[in-house]
């Protein structure tokens, strides 16, 4: 056990190294957007990419999970190559069909998104982007299951690093407009192209081997709708946003949304280390105790992550240009949905272990569900604050329906009342010290808060899981 805990740790670490520096890197970026473009524009953008990431949903069509499984399911390297070649030539495949319908329906797509038929050439770059950053993000994959972890993380960094400085040259000196963010990213991620060439090249030789492709489709399938699900979840509040208000209100909304994500600077190396970690364990009898001890630590860690990123957000914000400085009371509770997002594939085990994926599927349709309804009723009286409810209550509720599903396909002794009890009063002081700052209350108060919230935790005995059984 030991050493598999070595293992998880080390390229936990790695990882956890690449997603600081990929943060880093785009939080030095987002100043320079917020002082070289309007909210309007930066919300245009903001909304170009909700678009893109909805799209790559679609191409990606769940084949992400399905090939984790039958990677590490074979163990000769020709097997697995088909599997590899056969994602690759159907993602290719979804993002070329879906630049046709764009390039036939530019205008008016441009106009029922965008309000504006200018804009389609926006489109038709940020597709030249997607299809080389999906030959970029498999074979990446593949070098994460093969465990070269320093050479995804040196590849992962340069790639961030390359768009930041290309994108701050275009905006300074070139082209300070959408059009010369989109191009930054295209020419960066096709110098990236060249420094994975090699296996590059042995996966895009097409192939179509039906039996491979089935296997792989009906283990994926049952994960689209969860991928649709999950775009709705993240996006619908930027639509509604659009419709009810304006570019402005979605642009301090992507802001925030944006310092939210660095609560994955304590999540996402353990993301990216967990599918492999997790597979590779599922057979051995003492996997179940050392997933709980795993769960309650990880709950732990984001929930104190969250809290942080709250209490020195008025302070963080300050490197923005001043019009973009009003969203930081959104950053803290937007990071919880965030946390949540990453936290339900940690106590998914079960589903993933016994193919049982539609239940992802199902839990976050529900999911969806919730989020338009909440939409409809909270965006329109509260604007931004009504998109921020949407969001966190929407992922609670997936996150309790997967992990409840979880424990009847494979138990691990952890308890959901521990977790929905720490998530509760996790949103509680989250929204105490977001309240204290806005209201300028004495800041001494917010050490309450914290206090409250530890001692509130430990009632549950959370700390049962990291005492050594006799």
């Amino acid at each position: 056990m030991f050493s598999q805990l070595k293992r998880l740790g080390a390229d936990s670490l790695l990882y956890a190294f690449m997603n600081v520096g990929t943060k880093l890197i785009a939080f030095i970026l987002l100043p320079v957007y917020t002082y070289y473009m309007t909210v309007p524009e930066y919300g245009m953008l903001g909304f170009i990419d909700r678009i893109v990431a909805m799209l790559t949903f679609v191409v990606i069509f769940g084949t992400d999970s399905a090939l984790a499984y039958y990677y590490f399911e074979h163990k000769d390297k020709e097997t697995r190559e088909k599997y590899v070649r056969s994602v690759m030539t159907f993602r290719l495949s979804i993002v070329v069909l879906l630049f046709i319908i764009f390039f036939i329906g530019g205008d008016w797509l441009s106009t029922l998104l965008l309000d504006s038929n200018g804009y389609s050439h926006l489109f038709y770059i940020a597709f030249g982007t997607l299809f080389l950053d999906t030959i970029i993000t498999l074979v990446l994959t593949i070098l994460r299951y093969e465990f070269k972890t320093k050479r995804v993380v040196f590849t992962t960094i340069a790639k961030m690093l390359l768009i930041a400085l290309v994108s701050i040259v275009f905006l300074i000196y070139i082209w300070t407009s959408l059009e010369g963010v989109l191009i930054a990213r295209l020419l960066s991620v096709a110098v990236i192209i060249l420094l994975i060439i090699k296996p590059a090249m042995t996966y895009l030789r097409p192939i179509f081997d039906w039996q491979i492709l089935k296997k792989i489709l009906i283990y994926a399938t049952p994960l689209v709708p969860a991928s649709l699900a999950f775009w709705l979840i993240l996006n619908a509040n930027f639509f509604f946003l659009k419709e009810y208000a304006t570019f402005t209100e979605v642009g301090i909304y992507e802001t925030a949304i944006k310092f939210a994500t660095f609560i994955t600077l304590l999540t996402s190396g353990i993301q990216l280390a967990w599918r492999p970690f997790s597979m590779s364990m599922k057979d051995k009898e003492t996997s179940p105790e050392l997933f709980a001890k795993l769960y309650a630590a990880i709950l732990i860690a984001g929930s104190i992550g969250v809290l942080l990123l709250a209490t020195i957000m008025p302070l963080v914000i300050l490197v923005l240009a001043e019009p973009y400085q009003i969203a930081y009371p959104y950053v803290a509770p937007i990071a919880i949905a965030t946390f949540i997002n990453f936290y339900y594939m940690i106590v998914s085990t079960g589903i993933f272990f016994s193919k049982q994926t539609k239940h992802i599927s199902i839990a976050f349709g529900i999911a969806a569900v919730v989020s338009i309804a909440l939409c409809f009723v909270f965006v329109p009286m509260f604007a931004i604050w009504g998109a921020v409810i949407s969001y966190v209550a929407s992922y609670c509720v997936a996150l309790f329906l997967v992990f409840r599903k979880s424990q009847k396909l494979y138990y691990v002794p952890f308890s959901g009342f521990v977790m929905g009890w720490t998530i509760f009063w996790l949103i509680a002081a989250t929204g105490s010290i977001v309240y204290i700052q806005v209201n300028d209350l004495n800041s001494w108060l917010i050490a309450g808060i914290w206090i409250a919230f530890i001692v509130l935790v430990l009632l549950s005995r959370i700390d049962k899981y990291f005492i050594k059984r006799k």
